[in-house]
């Protein structure tokens, strides 16, 4: 194929969310709430989760770590659409576009991957906890961590490089508020249908395969803890009730989008909604409601820095 020399267009048309005025008005309204609730969120748990001794298990360390990502995904997408929704022309350059889709797929593909070492965690200390301490030392935490990255970032390279070399000479219209592999890739004026088997192999198998890993886990978890204590065994289920939730929030989506051909559905706008703006704001909701640790040492932050 030829390379992005042959490439004409320099900017994208995104035709946004909705084309109504009142609907634009009113999801920008229910957004704004949400992301003022998102940031402020993610930025409590980092930092509750930071100033307590006593959250000092890897099981907390990954979950600062998750926050962080949350914190960092909202900001792929939800600003530029909030200041889109007034203008009449919503238009991203071939550069932003890019870059745009290269950090929602590096974040989000961590984000996928934080999911697996934080079941892998949740195994170890429930199925295995006399070698809990010796596997999940600070050293193989901040590996596990650096992997974490480095896997994400080897993903979205594969994604934005297999773009690149597509051919761009319109049309330029994005029927979507974001930039994202699908729209992008159906724009290119050429045949897309090695690089579409090529993009479900790298996103689509790959979430899928996670994500039926992540539910045998957590199945093993569980029928491993029906002969403990009750105490211990309501914990862990809290524990990983939690971390299912947060698996088929994150993963669902992230499934209906890249696991089919890339054929523009009534759906795709509103699953990438929910999974771009409003899922981040899932985390620290369900987190703060379900962790017991995590809200006690919450309420002790906010009564400390209230007092003073």
């Amino acid at each position: 194929m030829e390379t992005k020399n042959s490439s004409v267009v320099t900017e994208f048309i995104l035709l946004g969310l909705t084309q109504s005025q009142d609907t634009q008005l009113l999801v920008f309204a229910v957004l704004s709430v949400f992301y003022l609730i998102i940031l402020p969120g993610n930025v409590l748990i980092i930092f509750t989760i930071r100033s307590d001794p006593g959250l000092t298990a890897p099981l907390y360390f990954f979950l600062g770590n998750l926050a962080f990502l949350d914190a960092s995904y909202s900001f792929i997408v939800a600003p530029r659409m909030l200041v889109d929704f007034f203008c009449e022309k919503k238009v991203i350059s071939y550069k932003a576009c890019i870059t745009q889709l290269f950090f929602l797929h590096f974040l989000g593909a961590g984000e996928m991957f934080l999911l697996v070492v934080m079941a892998f965690d949740r195994y170890i200390a429930i199925c295995r906890p006399l070698y809990y301490s010796n596997l999940m030392n600070p050293r193989v935490c901040y590996a596990l961590l650096l992997a974490l990255w480095l896997g994400g970032f080897a993903h979205s390279i594969v994604q934005v490089a297999l773009i690149l070399n597509l051919p761009f000479c319109g049309p330029n219209q994005l029927d979507n508020f974001f930039c994202d592999v699908p729209q992008v890739v159906k724009l290119a004026c050429t045949d897309t249908f090695a690089v579409e088997l090529l993009m479900v192999s790298n996103s689509g198998l790959l979430t899928l395969l996670c994500f039926l890993g992540l539910l045998a886990s957590y199945a093993v978890i569980l029928y491993h803890v029906k002969g403990h204590s009750s105490e211990g065994k309501n914990k862990a289920i809290s524990t990983c009730t939690t971390h299912i939730i947060i698996v088929f929030l994150m993963f669902g989506p992230a499934i209906f989008i890249y696991t089919r051909p890339f054929k523009a559905l009534q759906a795709d706008k509103i699953v990438s909604l929910f999974h771009t703006v409003i899922f981040p704001l899932m985390n620290p909701v369900i987190y703060t409601l379900r962790n017991q640790e995590v809200k006690t040492s919450m309420k002790k932050l906010l009564n400390q820095y209230v007092i003073c």
